[in-house]
């Protein structure tokens, strides 16, 4: 069974225009649940749903937005676990598709080896004579 407990950035599309969002898994068996917070106007979001092999189902229900209707997700993971996509649907006339990653949960390590890269190497002292 796939884990997708952590944090993971995604983009969904509605009409042509992307909306980027961060969600944040739980998963406890093939339960799942959770928090999105979408970069939009609508806000933050709950989420349940379910994880069975590499198939995740889950729906959305904004936290603010009053009348809005609950967001079904559906998708597929990839084989390492490590991304997902799908498809949304508010209803018939409401859909789109939607991708998400895992977020860099070892932002340390990266700047490191960023700041290793950048860092020019050390320059040998030169011997002072008298």
């Amino acid at each position: 069974m796939a884990d997708v407990n952590g944090m993971w950035l995604g983009t969904y599309w509605q009409n042509g225009n992307p909306t980027r969002f961060e969600a944040t898994f739980i998963q406890a068996g093939n339960s799942l649940s959770g928090r999105i917070l979408d970069d939009s106007s609508l806000g933050e979001a709950q989420i349940d749903g379910e994880v069975v092999g590499r198939s995740i189902r889950f729906t959305k229900r904004y936290l603010t937005a009053a009348g809005q209707g609950a967001v079904l997700y559906s998708g597929t993971l990839s084989e390492d676990a490590d991304s997902m996509q799908g498809k949304w649907k508010i209803n018939p006339l409401h859909s789109g598709s939607w991708e998400a990653h895992r977020s860099g949960e070892d932002l340390m390590a990266d700047l490191k080896n960023l700041l290793e890269k950048e860092t020019p190497e050390e320059v040998p002292a030169l011997a002072v004579t008298e």
